[in-house]
């Protein structure tokens, strides 16, 4: 055993020796005496540095969060926040995208603009491309806008950047406008008899019954803290806790009363507990 070993040893511990000569001198140029430790031992230093400079370039480089389980907290959060708002712009555009098409399906007459159907129910009618301009429409287009160019009214201003689009509750002229200090907190609607009337936005009906002062009245919780009244009602066709869709019909109106010339109802729209100009946000 102890010959063995001693083999092994002197094996392992002996030099050999590494010699470059110039081939015409026949001169030693540059000899290197290497054992097989010295060359292990060198093989194994060179291994621990690159080992030691592959684990700093991650640990100190942002390389670090391509690693799973070492992904920082900023980083997260971040990602986590772009994948938020590649969602909403989805969604946004998808919303908007079926606007347009309702767009559509009205100026090529396939939906009467009157429709009591829910936009998700209008998709089926729809073709994947717009149609183009005809020259009536330019020139409808070239009027309007240069009839509109002074005019410093605007519409639903601060519902634009939210994307929200709000339907008229129902056809008609408005015959008593908001007035907040008159303590009249909407607008009377002047319609027909059996008319449809529609929800503004999709929510809940939170309230559906009859009242001494109001006659039939209903009440939808939408999102965003909005929430639609409608009062003067002939009969209606929700109950609570059933949900709606924006521009589906929920009450009819009644017949005219003695003293008026046509049925009318009572629209009110709020938001955050403070009544709104319904003339703000819909075009009546």
């Amino acid at each position: 055993m102890k010959k063995k070993k001693g083999r092994f040893w002197h094996n392992v511990k002996f030099k050999y020796k590494l010699t470059v000569i110039n081939e015409n001198t026949l001169e030693e140029v540059i000899g290197i005496h290497v054992s097989k430790l010295n060359g292990l031992s060198w093989l194994l230093a060179a291994c621990s540095l690159i080992f030691v400079m592959a684990a700093a370039l991650i640990v100190f480089t942002p390389l670090r969060n391509y690693l799973p389980g070492y992904m920082n907290s900023e980083v997260r959060q971040q990602v986590v926040t772009n994948a938020l708002r590649a969602d909403s712009l989805q969604e946004a555009l998808g919303r908007y995208r079926l606007y347009v098409e309702n767009l559509q399906a009205i100026f090529s007459g396939q939906v009467k603009a009157d429709t009591v159907e829910s936009m998700d129910s209008l998709t089926r009618f729809r073709t994947d491309l717009l149609a183009e301009r005809s020259q009536e429409e330019e020139d409808f287009v070239a009027h309007y806008e240069e009839r509109e160019r002074y005019n410093l009214t605007a519409v639903a201003d601060d519902l634009k950047d939210e994307g929200l689009i709000l339907c008229p509750p129902a056809r008609g002229t408005v015959v008593r406008p908001f007035n907040d200090a008159a303590h009249h907190y909407g607008i009377d609607l002047s319609t027909t008899p059996n008319t449809s009337i529609l929800t503004v936005l999709d929510g809940t009906v939170v309230f559906a019954g009859y009242t001494a002062e109001t006659g039939y009245v209903i009440q939808v919780q939408h999102t965003r803290d909005f929430v639609s009244i409608y009062k003067y009602c002939g009969s209606l066709m929700k109950r609570e806790g059933e949900t709606v869709k924006a521009g589906e019909a929920i009450a009819l109106t009644g017949r005219k009363a003695e003293h008026e010339d046509h049925p009318y109802i009572h629209f009110e729209l709020w938001h955050k507990g403070v009544a709104a100009n319904p003339e703000k946000y819909i075009v009546f």
